[in-house]
Protein backbone atom coordinates (compact mmCIF):
# COMPACT_ATOMS: atom_id res chain seq x y z
CA UNK A 1 0.00 0.00 0.00
CA UNK A 2 1.38 3.32 -1.19
CA UNK A 3 2.46 5.73 1.72
CA UNK A 4 2.27 9.51 1.70
CA UNK A 5 5.57 9.65 4.79
CA UNK A 6 8.20 11.74 3.75
CA UNK A 7 11.58 10.31 2.70
CA UNK A 8 14.98 11.85 4.10
CA UNK A 9 18.02 10.92 2.72
CA UNK A 10 21.41 12.26 4.67
CA UNK A 11 23.89 13.19 2.75
CA UNK A 12 27.58 13.56 3.14
CA UNK A 13 31.08 12.81 2.31
CA UNK A 14 31.49 9.43 3.16
CA UNK A 15 28.07 8.30 3.37
CA UNK A 16 24.44 8.18 1.91
CA UNK A 17 21.69 7.15 4.04
CA UNK A 18 17.81 7.07 3.64
CA UNK A 19 14.04 5.96 4.89
CA UNK A 20 11.15 6.77 5.07
CA UNK A 21 10.42 8.98 8.30
CA UNK A 22 6.96 8.88 10.28
CA UNK A 23 6.20 12.31 11.74
CA UNK A 24 4.15 11.19 14.57
CA UNK A 25 7.06 9.50 15.91
CA UNK A 26 10.06 10.79 14.79
CA UNK A 27 11.66 7.92 13.70
CA UNK A 28 12.47 5.77 10.16
CA UNK A 29 9.25 3.84 9.09
CA UNK A 30 11.24 1.22 7.61
CA UNK A 31 14.92 -0.07 8.14
CA UNK A 32 17.56 2.54 7.03
CA UNK A 33 19.27 2.07 3.55
CA UNK A 34 22.86 2.94 4.00
CA UNK A 35 25.19 3.79 0.55
CA UNK A 36 28.97 4.73 0.17
CA UNK A 37 29.32 8.28 -1.42
CA UNK A 38 31.28 7.59 -4.79
CA UNK A 39 34.78 9.25 -4.88
CA UNK A 40 33.05 10.95 -7.89
CA UNK A 41 30.12 13.02 -5.66
CA UNK A 42 29.30 15.06 -8.53
CA UNK A 43 25.46 16.46 -7.90
CA UNK A 44 24.69 14.64 -11.65
CA UNK A 45 26.31 10.89 -10.03
CA UNK A 46 24.34 11.77 -6.97
CA UNK A 47 21.01 12.49 -8.35
CA UNK A 48 21.22 9.01 -10.01
CA UNK A 49 21.78 7.17 -6.58
CA UNK A 50 18.91 9.18 -5.19
CA UNK A 51 16.77 7.61 -8.25
CA UNK A 52 17.80 3.82 -7.04
CA UNK A 53 17.69 4.83 -3.74
CA UNK A 54 13.81 5.81 -3.54
CA UNK A 55 13.46 2.64 -6.00
CA UNK A 56 14.22 0.83 -2.72
CA UNK A 57 11.11 1.83 -1.53
CA UNK A 58 8.54 2.09 -3.96
CA UNK A 59 5.66 2.52 -1.35
CA UNK A 60 6.75 5.67 -0.41
CA UNK A 61 5.51 9.01 -2.44
CA UNK A 62 5.78 11.78 0.10
CA UNK A 63 7.65 14.48 -0.80
CA UNK A 64 11.67 14.05 -0.33
CA UNK A 65 14.34 16.30 2.13
CA UNK A 66 17.92 15.95 1.04
CA UNK A 67 20.69 17.30 3.15
CA UNK A 68 23.79 18.85 1.90
CA UNK A 69 26.82 19.61 3.70
CA UNK A 70 27.02 23.05 2.56
CA UNK A 71 25.09 26.10 2.32
CA UNK A 72 21.76 25.99 1.20
CA UNK A 73 19.66 29.34 0.20
CA UNK A 74 16.26 28.68 -1.69
CA UNK A 75 17.50 25.11 -2.54
CA UNK A 76 20.80 26.50 -4.26
CA UNK A 77 23.57 25.19 -3.17
CA UNK A 78 26.39 27.49 -2.57
CA UNK A 79 29.09 25.92 -0.41
CA UNK A 80 30.66 22.89 -0.61
CA UNK A 81 33.79 21.61 2.15
CA UNK A 82 33.70 17.81 1.63
CA UNK A 83 31.70 17.19 -1.50
CA UNK A 84 32.54 17.61 -5.20
CA UNK A 85 33.02 21.67 -6.09
CA UNK A 86 30.67 21.21 -8.76
CA UNK A 87 27.69 21.33 -6.14
CA UNK A 88 28.27 25.31 -5.85
CA UNK A 89 25.49 26.96 -7.51
CA UNK A 90 23.16 24.22 -7.98
CA UNK A 91 19.71 24.18 -8.32
CA UNK A 92 19.75 20.67 -6.07
CA UNK A 93 15.93 21.08 -5.79
CA UNK A 94 15.06 21.65 -9.55
CA UNK A 95 17.46 18.82 -10.07
CA UNK A 96 16.64 16.40 -7.85
CA UNK A 97 13.06 16.98 -8.58
CA UNK A 98 13.49 16.62 -12.16
CA UNK A 99 15.53 13.53 -11.86
CA UNK A 100 13.75 11.45 -9.71
CA UNK A 101 9.64 12.55 -10.18
CA UNK A 102 9.16 13.20 -7.03
CA UNK A 103 9.45 17.13 -4.80
CA UNK A 104 12.69 17.20 -3.41
CA UNK A 105 13.56 20.24 -0.88
CA UNK A 106 17.59 20.16 -0.27
CA UNK A 107 18.37 21.70 3.48
CA UNK A 108 22.28 21.77 4.95
CA UNK A 109 22.80 19.27 6.94
CA UNK A 110 23.34 20.66 10.65
CA UNK A 111 20.24 22.75 9.52
CA UNK A 112 17.82 19.50 9.51
CA UNK A 113 19.86 17.79 12.35
CA UNK A 114 18.64 21.36 14.43
CA UNK A 115 14.65 20.87 13.23
CA UNK A 116 14.73 17.22 14.38
CA UNK A 117 16.18 17.89 17.89
CA UNK A 118 13.51 20.97 18.28
CA UNK A 119 10.70 18.68 17.15
CA UNK A 120 11.41 15.23 18.31
CA UNK A 121 14.87 15.76 20.69
CA UNK A 122 16.55 17.04 23.25
CA UNK A 123 14.62 20.46 22.78
CA UNK A 124 11.28 19.44 22.07
CA UNK A 125 8.79 21.28 23.70
CA UNK A 126 10.96 24.16 24.57
CA UNK A 127 10.31 27.90 23.36
CA UNK A 128 12.96 30.51 22.10
CA UNK A 129 16.08 30.23 20.73
CA UNK A 130 17.54 27.22 19.91
CA UNK A 131 20.84 27.10 18.86
CA UNK A 132 22.04 23.70 18.04
CA UNK A 133 25.54 22.79 17.18
CA UNK A 134 26.98 19.79 15.86
CA UNK A 135 30.73 19.06 16.78
CA UNK A 136 32.85 17.03 14.52
CA UNK A 137 35.38 17.74 11.55
CA UNK A 138 33.91 20.98 11.59
CA UNK A 139 31.45 22.88 13.55
CA UNK A 140 27.58 22.86 12.00
CA UNK A 141 25.03 24.99 13.53
CA UNK A 142 20.92 25.51 13.33
CA UNK A 143 19.08 28.44 15.00
CA UNK A 144 15.59 27.50 15.42
CA UNK A 145 13.13 30.07 17.02
CA UNK A 146 9.78 28.62 18.43
CA UNK A 147 10.02 25.85 16.09
CA UNK A 148 10.58 28.15 12.72
CA UNK A 149 14.23 27.39 11.58
CA UNK A 150 16.39 30.53 10.36
CA UNK A 151 18.70 28.91 7.45
CA UNK A 152 22.54 29.13 7.07
CA UNK A 153 23.96 30.21 10.11
CA UNK A 154 27.41 28.56 9.59
CA UNK A 155 28.37 29.52 13.40
CA UNK A 156 31.18 27.41 13.15
CA UNK A 157 32.87 29.71 11.00
CA UNK A 158 32.73 32.58 13.19
CA UNK A 159 36.32 34.25 13.89
CA UNK A 160 37.27 34.20 17.56
CA UNK A 161 40.63 35.74 18.30
CA UNK A 162 41.66 35.76 15.03
CA UNK A 163 40.59 32.51 14.34
CA UNK A 164 38.22 30.02 12.44
CA UNK A 165 35.92 29.13 15.77
CA UNK A 166 36.36 25.44 14.83
CA UNK A 167 39.69 25.48 13.76
CA UNK A 168 39.89 25.64 17.78
CA UNK A 169 36.73 24.26 19.07
CA UNK A 170 35.80 21.61 16.83
CA UNK A 171 35.88 17.56 17.98
CA UNK A 172 38.79 17.38 15.20
CA UNK A 173 40.72 20.55 17.01
CA UNK A 174 40.48 18.19 20.48
CA UNK A 175 42.25 15.00 18.68
CA UNK A 176 44.76 16.37 16.54
CA UNK A 177 46.03 18.42 18.52
CA UNK A 178 45.21 15.58 21.45
CA UNK A 179 43.84 17.97 23.75
CA UNK A 180 42.42 17.30 27.46
CA UNK A 181 38.69 17.25 28.23
CA UNK A 182 39.63 20.44 30.09
CA UNK A 183 41.68 21.80 28.16
CA UNK A 184 39.12 21.48 24.88
CA UNK A 185 36.23 22.67 27.30
CA UNK A 186 38.01 26.19 28.11
CA UNK A 187 38.22 26.48 24.04
CA UNK A 188 34.25 25.39 23.72
CA UNK A 189 33.58 27.72 26.88
CA UNK A 190 35.47 30.75 24.86
CA UNK A 191 32.97 29.75 21.56
CA UNK A 192 29.58 29.30 23.45
CA UNK A 193 30.26 32.64 25.34
CA UNK A 194 30.76 34.52 21.95
CA UNK A 195 27.23 32.86 20.65
CA UNK A 196 25.96 33.96 24.29
CA UNK A 197 26.51 37.28 23.25
CA UNK A 198 25.46 37.50 19.97
CA UNK A 199 22.28 35.94 20.58
CA UNK A 200 20.85 35.17 23.85
CA UNK A 201 19.74 31.83 23.33
CA UNK A 202 17.51 30.21 25.97
CA UNK A 203 18.81 26.25 25.22
CA UNK A 204 22.40 25.26 23.52
CA UNK A 205 21.94 21.38 22.06
CA UNK A 206 25.14 19.95 21.66
CA UNK A 207 25.22 16.71 18.42
CA UNK A 208 28.33 14.93 16.51
CA UNK A 209 29.24 11.90 17.44
CA UNK A 210 30.98 13.12 20.63
CA UNK A 211 28.16 14.20 22.08
CA UNK A 212 27.93 10.40 23.06
CA UNK A 213 30.94 11.48 25.61
CA UNK A 214 28.96 14.84 26.67
CA UNK A 215 29.65 13.67 30.18
CA UNK A 216 32.95 14.07 29.95
CA UNK A 217 32.84 18.05 28.67
CA UNK A 218 29.57 19.93 29.23
CA UNK A 219 29.86 19.76 32.76
CA UNK A 220 33.30 21.94 32.77
CA UNK A 221 31.74 24.40 30.17
CA UNK A 222 31.03 27.78 32.12
CA UNK A 223 28.44 29.54 30.30
CA UNK A 224 25.77 31.08 31.47
CA UNK A 225 22.90 29.29 29.14
CA UNK A 226 21.36 25.89 29.34
CA UNK A 227 23.59 23.47 27.73
CA UNK A 228 22.75 19.66 26.68
CA UNK A 229 23.88 16.48 24.73
CA UNK A 230 21.23 15.92 21.47
CA UNK A 231 19.08 12.78 21.28
CA UNK A 232 18.78 11.63 17.88
CA UNK A 233 22.24 11.10 16.56
CA UNK A 234 22.54 9.11 13.36
CA UNK A 235 19.12 9.57 12.80
CA UNK A 236 18.74 13.44 13.05
CA UNK A 237 19.82 14.02 9.27
CA UNK A 238 17.27 11.28 7.34
CA UNK A 239 14.27 12.89 10.23
CA UNK A 240 15.29 16.25 9.92
CA UNK A 241 15.47 16.33 6.31
CA UNK A 242 12.37 14.73 5.59
CA UNK A 243 11.02 17.08 8.37
CA UNK A 244 11.75 19.95 6.14
CA UNK A 245 10.34 18.41 3.21
CA UNK A 246 6.86 17.87 4.31
CA UNK A 247 6.83 21.10 5.29
CA UNK A 248 7.42 22.49 1.76
CA UNK A 249 10.94 23.44 2.25
CA UNK A 250 12.22 27.21 1.82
Amino acid sequence: MASAQPFGIDFGGTGIKGAPVDLETGDFAADRERIRTPEKSTPEAIAEIFVDLLGKFPDCTGAVGVTVPGVVRHGVVHSAANIDKGWIGTDADKLFTEATGRDVHVVNDADAAGLAEVRYGAAKGRSGLVIVTTLGTGIGSALVHNGVLVPSSELGHLEIDGHDAESRAANSARTREDLSWEHWAKRLTKYYRTLEMLFSPDLFVVGGGVSKESDQFLPLLDISTEIIPAQLRNRAGVVGAALYASEGGS
